[in-house]
């Protein structure tokens, strides 16, 4: 709804069906404004310029804040003026705006005058600033509630993107409602000192959040807010189990709130192989009659009491929507501070407009974008697994079974919105013969392919098989002789 429209419904959800017709209350009254607080931060910036013009671009003032058009259009004049480096006071601010033919729209040079001797108290800048914000965040609610409801009535069809949207535009409220203060230079000087100091001491390897492969940390900086983490394997390569190993190392040892999303295991079945992995017990040795040792034991119930106290949320939506996804990880930010999303995987989820209902490609490219976008929304980072075709298997000689970037599916869109892309694979699935076979035991890599803040290569990693467990480093066999 446009900005200049300036009355509101009394009652937004007023139509009421009577006998079969509607009614709708017609009382309509003023949006919220506050014309004396706008009028003293326009005098204020017109007699003290240079401090308090600043001031108003440090606080995120912006044009759109002010209720009537000819403040508005006054304000951005100044601050365009401002910003050109030029002076700002009376008589040469009439000229300007009388030669850009904005003088009439700010109210003429008497509405001028009026303005610069209104005579506030400097001292009340910040509260009246405060006033003119939040009518603009009462306006922003009434316009937003509003195209809800006629949405509503519009697309009856797509109510998961109407519920998707409404979410977005009052999450984008309250965002622009909350005034991001920067940092002095003493708080930045100490924050670097920190984190040099924990460089030091080895506390802090990486700019963020550390997946637990010291290689990958190495050559990532981390997993950073906002970044896209894409790790691709055929089938059967163990995807699930790395990116549980992920999860566990985030969650579980440093702590961090942590949300996977499963399109194709149940949560059971992700926490028993969470939980078998983090004791090292294999729990296929009790289907061959095996009992367990009571250091075993030990371990099991002390990882399950660990993942118990854990803040991990598991959500097993088959075939979930990006919009659904979406809305679910908003409210687990929002409520529980989630730091890192997990997603089991890529081609089993869904977009359900109406754009990508012919076009799988067109489906994949919303879902991608989705995924990224998510992740600067949130300022977090998410993971998320990905198949590839059969192009590895096509291969021969030293190259067989290597994955490339091109062999993921619907790959252009998932190549120009991942950060990273990692692509897993087991040297021993590709082996001809048993000897062979035996030869490559444990042997896995994970192939940087693409990093958009650092290096690219090889990552040799160990999958201890009966664990269903990746750890970092080549098998360790490997480093004894």
């Amino acid at each position: 709804m446009a900005e200049s429209v300036k009355t509101a419904p009394k009652n937004l959800f007023s139509a009421k069906r009577e006998e079969g017709q509607e009614a709708v209350d017609d009382v309509t009254r003023a949006l919220p404004h506050a014309v004396g607080p706008e009028k003293s931060l326009l005098s204020t910036m017109l007699q003290d310029p240079q401090e308090y013009i600043g001031l108003a671009i440090e606080e995120r003032l912006t044009a759109a804040h002010f209720y009537l058009p000819n403040h508005s259009t006054l304000f951005g004049f100044l601050i365009e003026l401002f910003e050109a480096g030029n002076e700002v006071e009376l008589v040469s601010l009439v000229q300007r705006l009388l030669d850009k033919g904005l003088l009439e729209r700010v109210g003429g040079p008497g509405y001028l005058t009026e303005l610069y001797t209104y005579a506030p108290s400097p001292g009340h800048f910040r509260h009246h600033l405060s006033h003119v914000k939040d009518k603009f965040t009462l306006r922003a609610i009434i316009r937003s509630s509003n195209e809800a409801v006629a949405l509503a009535y519009e697309t009856p069809d797509e109510v998961p993107e109407l519920l998707d949207t409404v979410e977005q535009q009052f999450l984008s409220i309250r965002e622009s409602a909350e005034t991001i203060q920067a940092q002095t230079l003493k708080q930045t000087v100490e924050e670097v000192m920190r984190n040099f100091q924990m460089l030091l001491s080895k506390e802090k390897l990486s700019a963020g959040l550390s997946t637990g492969f010291e290689e990958l940390d190495k050559k990532s900086g981390g997993l950073k807010p906002g970044e896209m983490f894409v790790v691709a394997a055929r089938p059967s390569m163990g995807k699930t189990s790395f990116m549980m190993n992920i999860v566990e190392n985030i969650c579980l040892d440093q702590g961090k709130p942590c949300m996977v999303f499963s399109c194709e295991m149940s949560s059971a079945q992700l926490v028993q192989r969470l939980l078998f992995a983090r004791a090292k017990f294999a729990s296929s040795q009790l289907s061959r009659g095996y009992t367990p040792k009571k250091q075993e034991l030990e371990r099991v119930r002390n990882s399950s009491v660990q993942i118990m106290n854990s803040k991990l949320f598991i959500d097993d939506t088959a075939g979930i929507s990006i919009n659904e996804l979406r809305a679910k990880a908003r409210r687990k930010k929002r409520d529980e501070g989630i730091e890192f999303i997990a997603i089991d995987y890529l081609q089993l989820m869904k977009s359900r407009t109406k754009q990508a209902e012919n076009s799988r490609e067109r489906e994949i490219a919303e879902i991608s974008g989705g995924i990224k976008a998510l992740a600067k929304e949130l300022h977090i980072p998410i993971l998320i697994l990905a198949q590839l075709n059969r192009g590895p298997e096509g291969r021969t000689g030293k190259s067989m079974g290597v994955p490339r970037m091109s062999d993921l599916r619907e790959s252009g869109s998932i190549e120009q919105d991942a950060d990273l892309v990692g692509l897993l694979y087991r040297n021993k699935y590709y082996a001809e013969n048993d000897e062979e076979r035996a030869a490559l035991e444990g042997k896995a890599e994970l192939v940087l392919a693409k990093n958009r803040n650092g290096e690219t290569g090889g990552i040799p990693l160990t999958f201890v098989e009966e664990l269903m467990r990746f750890e970092t480093g080549p098998p360790a066999e490997e480093f004894e002789g």
